[in-house]
């Protein structure tokens, strides 16, 4: 009954060094995340982006189309490329920009499929309902999750809390991307307006 009651010294060495591995483990992610962070912040970071993107600009106007919206679609597309690249392949999101762009270009040289019409339809409105149904009892927080999944590329399988870094980091490289393209629209219109000059009245 006694030596129930002591405890074992092996069982405690083990049981601390594992709680101190995972708090080891715990600080440098915290660490690293921190660390992205305060990259996404720095002005040398957001000076690069800013000339990658005005080189990768003057490209999409050199090959622009008539249409806006295809014209938005591609300057979202190379502000996007150029996040991805700054982020150097170092986060999952901007593996999965710099893929999907791969992707794409593959798709385009790639002929089309012929689907036969038929009872495909009908099957497949029958599994997008079930499918609604089991997203509908899902738990709220579950639901969240695959949202915020869905808006982070790439991250649509993963677990809450690689999620989450993703998440925090990827939401700080928008943050810079938003700055530094503030900063170029503000430049180009004072240019413009510089190379139109002042109204000037007519002399009387």
């Amino acid at each position: 009954m006694a030596s129930s009651l002591i405890p074992n010294p092996e069982i405690n060495a083990d049981t601390s060094g594992e709680s101190k591995k995972r708090k080891r483990k715990k600080s440098a992610k915290d660490q690293k995340q921190n660390q992205n962070q305060i990259k996404w912040r720095s002005e040398s970071e957001q000076q690069i982006y800013s000339s990658k993107l005005m080189e990768a600009l003057r490209h999409v106007r050199r090959n622009s189309s008539p249409s806006k919206s295809a014209n938005g679609r591609l300057v979202r597309e190379a502000a996007d490329r150029i996040l991805a690249v700054a982020a150097k392949g170092r986060t999952r999101w901007s593996r999965a920009i710099l893929t999907s762009r791969l992707k794409l270009k593959f798709n385009k040289h790639k002929k089309q499929k012929v689907v036969v019409a038929g009872n495909s339809k009908l099957k497949k409105s029958g599994t997008s309902v079930s499918k609604l149904n089991e997203k509908k009892r899902q738990p709220a927080f579950q639901r969240r999750m695959r949202v915020l999944g869905r808006l982070v590329p790439g991250c649509r399988k993963l677990s809450f809390p690689n999620l989450l870094e993703e998440a925090t980091d990827y939401i700080a490289a928008l943050e810079m991307q938003v700055r530094a393209m503030t900063a170029l629209t503000e430049l180009l219109s004072s240019s413009g307006t510089n190379r139109v000059g002042p109204n000037i009245p007519p002399s009387s």
